[in-house]
């Protein structure tokens, strides 16, 4: 999969049922699926993105096969340079955050509180 797809993939929220943060999820799927793409993928492996909803939760898992922790970009670096940027927007917009680590590559996991239609 790649970024674009994923982005598609969460472009209509309201099938889910959520009807809150939803412009905060894609942003954050975005980043996710994009730093996959960019710094978590051995060559000739994918990564996968999983969207778990409920009433009250969402739950977005970027699984990759890459190698290494993953550490968050100091906040007062240079605002001039391009990229770093993105995990400590979707660190700041998520209700929580986290990465799991496996055998091989990890997960990066966000929670947002939403409201459901249901």
């Amino acid at each position: 999969m790649c970024g674009c797809r994923a982005r598609l993939r969460c472009r209509d929220t309201r099938r889910l049922g959520i009807t809150t943060r939803r412009d905060d999820i894609r942003l954050c799927v975005s980043e996710l699926a994009t730093n996959a793409v960019l710094h978590g993928l051995v060559p000739g492996r994918e990564f996968c993105l999983r969207v778990i909803a409920d009433d009250e939760l969402v739950r977005i898992e970027v699984r990759d096969s890459g190698c290494g922790p993953l550490e968050l970009p100091c906040p007062a670096g240079d605002a001039d340079e391009e990229g770093g940027r993105g995990l400590l927007l979707a660190a700041a917009l998520s209700d929580d955050f986290d990465v799991t680590a496996h055998d091989r590559g990890k997960t990066v996991w966000l929670v947002f509180k939403v409201t459901s239609a249901h």
